[in-house]
């Protein structure tokens, strides 16, 4: 009888003590899970955020791209005006000085 009495509070212990620590890792569990849940959701929103800022920078990379071609035949068209210009500065000088001469001629014949 003994024995009896005693395996069964052993046994009504250990299930006592079982199902204590089945609810404990049970809410341990949906504590995770919803962490996880939480993480996943973080997750998704950076990654949406990382995408929509790659589209801006592919864009701003574009559009440095083509401000670079612009700048490159701006430079290219400043070069051309450079030389324009050194060329008309010679010619005008030129004709200044055949001015000069010219003027010093009419001055000799005068």
């Amino acid at each position: 009888m003994f024995w009896e009495w005693s395996l069964l509070t052993i046994l009504s212990l250990l299930s006592i003590y079982l199902f204590v620590k089945m609810f404990y890792f049970k809410s341990i569990t949906n504590k995770e899970q919803r962490s996880n849940d939480m993480m996943k959701l973080t997750l998704n929103e950076a990654e949406i955020l990382i995408r929509k800022y790659q589209i801006q920078l592919q864009r701003a990379l574009g559009n440095v791209d083509i401000l670079s071609e612009e700048l490159t035949k701006l430079r290219n068209e400043l070069k051309i005006l450079k030389k324009r210009n050194s060329r008309y500065r010679q010619e005008v000088e030129r004709l200044t000085n055949k001015i000069k001469a010219l003027e010093g001629k009419i001055d000799t014949l005068l």
